[in-house]
């Protein structure tokens, strides 16, 4: 006969003790068992948002993409219209002519400084001018022109030579 701890050990004791320790080792492995299924099953449910979160995201980035580069191509295509818009109105007529009084002003500017007889007559001449223009922006000469009829060069009727006056 066996001892055990200074005790007797009979064939029953041992199978209890071996029941025991067989029920002991089940409900440790039913609950190793069932957290390991937990984990794995938080785990899948963890990677399954992941994956959602990733979609989501995904649509979004490309979303914001696609409105980006609709917004790069209508920028593009305002560009071209102000593009050919400022080459239409550097070739619109009165452009030109804004240069050249431009340039035609430098002129005058650098005359009147270096020729000493050339600024008063070119002043006299300058008063002249916008009063002239003062006169036609107001309607009196418009309304001249159009009243009394000027001298032209124009044949109207065919005179003989020695019949003009």
């Amino acid at each position: 006969m066996a001892r055990f701890l200074g005790y007797p050990l009979t064939m029953e004791m041992f199978i209890y003790g071996l029941g025991v320790g067989l029920v002991v080792a089940a409900v440790v492995a039913f609950m190793l068992i069932s957290r390991i299924s937990a984990a794995k099953k938080e785990g899948k449910e963890e990677a399954e948002r992941y994956r959602r979160m990733l979609s989501d995201r995904m649509e979004l980035e490309a979303e914001g993409l696609k409105r980006i580069k609709e917004e790069n191509e209508e920028l593009r295509k305002a560009n071209e219209n102000l593009r050919v818009s400022l080459l239409a109105l550097r070739d619109k007529p009165g452009r030109k002519e804004m240069q050249r009084l431009q340039i035609l002003q430098k002129a005058a500017d650098r005359l009147t400084l270096n020729s000493p007889g050339f600024g008063p007559v070119w002043q006299a001449a300058l008063k002249e001018s916008e009063e002239e223009f003062q006169k036609v922006y107001s309607g009196f000469i418009p309304f001249i022109k159009r009243h009394v009829p000027g001298r032209t060069d124009a044949e109207v009727i065919d005179v003989p030579e020695d019949q003009r006056s």
